[in-house]
């Protein structure tokens, strides 16, 4: 018997396929194999095609059942974890409208600060745990009032995930999960936030039905089972945001355990059991995977926007071409800790919500034409990623979470032995990495909503420590230098 866990991403699809009993990865694929691209027809906006989305994982699923050889008859469950806070709006055949707005576009910035106004500060942070912001009720108010005609044919609104399972089941839902990372839940009152709804005037009716994040929250149709080249009433059995999942996937489910990831964005995810928000919204709160109300499970995000991606586009516009992430490593590491001086604010992917939603850009300070070279830039960008995450870090300790150990899976920039030292080096914790991603996090909910396991303990029996990060006590004084500066350069940008 084999799950199927789909992790749909900003810059690409990856399908994990798993053997529900060994826990061990019979084939994963990843499309396409070039990074997805991201629509920016003005400053601030971030758009993707909800249809490119389907066709990777097709592609993905196509791969991983030619790969593996694995009859689709033994596929019992499909689970989805996916890109959080994006907005897809379908007509009634589920055709999508528009482009999905997505988790790092900026444009409704302004909408959610007149919508916390008008509800009032404190009332937003008492019910809502966060401000509106620029997250998935701000997106869809923003389409209500600049493409009034597309607003009226919407039927659904929806997040990426949810979209996905509709192309699958032709079920129209979420999760309470889902509707809180969208700013659409009263956590006070445990319902749909109607403080919310009137104040931008949303009629309820678009938002689609809950379902439970772990549970058969619909079956494959004839139609999706052609397309994915599987059985049709497959169970669709789990979906949740990618960071969440993340959290899932390293079996973060109880209160004072931390998840981070450093993808496209990065974050470091801490559960707990009472809810909490920071008075200015900077790092936020959303209902967790494993929440009911008998135990409630609250995760407190952090976000950075420009982690890989600014790696990224180092690799792609900066380095000489054919140079890979490991050589990009090897050549930072030939550079002491705090890169001679230079520092970079990775803030180039849309407003930040650690900084109130403020958009600075990409920046570099004390640039030093006689000193500095590419090795310096390579590091100085990794640096930066790890002190804007500590900056956040910062708000997450003053709401009294507690950081002393980290897990993370072994991909994205933890397989930099720089980023890694010096994300335990400046935070003061031990990093555990896992032999596990996203899309095998998305397997084993899958595992757990259709039955297979019965608990959480079984659904990680397989999941193993690849290797442990102690802070580097001999570097720690040059890190804190380094930060100094790196605050002193932020100081100077926020003016």
């Amino acid at each position: 018997m084999y799950l199927l866990g789909f992790d749909i991403g900003t810059s690409s699809i990856k399908a994990t396929l798993m053997d529900a009993q060994t826990q061990k990865v019979a084939a994963s694929a990843t499309s396409p194999k070039k990074e997805m691209e991201i629509l920016a027809p003005h400053p601030g906006w971030a758009e993707q095609d909800p249809m490119s989305w389907w066709q990777n994982v097709k592609l993905a699923a196509a791969e991983v059942l030619a790969a593996s050889r694995v009859r689709p008859a033994d596929i019992k469950a499909v689970g989805i974890t996916y890109q959080m806070h994006g907005l897809v709006a379908v007509d009634k055949s589920g055709k999508p409208l528009r482009p999905s707005i997505i988790w790092c576009d900026s444009r409704a910035v302004e909408v959610g600060a007149r919508a916390a106004k008008k509800i009032g500060p404190k009332k937003c942070l008492q019910n809502l745990l966060n401000y509106p912001g620029n997250f998935t009720a701000s997106k869809l108010r923003w389409v209500r009032e600049n493409e009034p005609k597309l607003y009226k044919q919407i039927h659904k609104v929806m997040l990426p995930g949810d979209f996905v399972a509709m192309k699958m089941t032709g079920r129209t839902v979420t999760t309470v999960s889902g509707l809180s990372e969208g700013i659409f839940w009263d956590f006070k009152k445990n319902q749909i936030a109607k403080q919310i709804l009137s104040a931008m005037d949303i009629d309820p009716a678009l938002l689609p039905e809950t379902v439970e994040t772990f549970g058969i929250q619909g079956e494959l149709t004839a139609q999706a089972a052609r397309e994915l080249g599987l059985v049709a009433g497959t169970a669709v059995a789990y979906r949740a945001g990618d960071q969440p999942n993340n959290a899932f996937s390293l079996n973060v489910l109880e209160p004072g355990e931390i998840a981070a990831t450093a993808g496209t964005s990065g974050v470091v995810y801490g559960i707990g059991k009472t809810p909490a928000y920071d008075s200015a919204s900077r790092v936020n709160t959303f209902v967790h995977v494993n929440h009911t109300t008998a135990q409630p499970r609250y995760g407190v995000l952090l976000c950075v926007n420009g982690t890989g991606i600014l790696n990224s586009w180092l690799k792609h516009n900066i380095v000489a071409p054919g140079l890979d992430y490991p050589q990009m490593n090897a050549l930072a590491a030939r550079i002491p800790v705090g890169s001679e001086g230079l520092s970079i604010l990775p803030f180039g992917n849309g407003s930040e919500r650690i900084l109130e939603n403020r958009n600075l850009g990409g920046l570099v300070r004390n640039l030093n034409f006689n000193v500095h070279t590419q090795a310096h830039v390579l590091r100085a960008a990794q640096e930066g990623i790890v002190f804007a995450l500590n900056y956040g870090l910062d708000i997450m300790r003053n709401m009294g979470v507690t950081i002393r150990k980290v897990r993370a899976g072994s991909a994205n920039m933890f397989l930099s032995p720089i980023f890694a030292t010096a994300f335990a080096t400046v935070t003061g914790s031990t990093v555990e990495l896992y032999n596990t991603d996203g899309s095998q996090g998305a397997a084993r909910g899958a595992g757990l909503g259709c039955g297979t396991y019965r608990t959480a303990k079984a659904a990680f029996s397989g999941l193993k420590k690849v290797r442990t990060i102690e802070p580097d006590a001999k570097q720690a004084k040059a890190f804190k230098a380094a930060y100094g500066l790196w605050l002193s350069a932020l100081k100077q940008a926020m003016q």
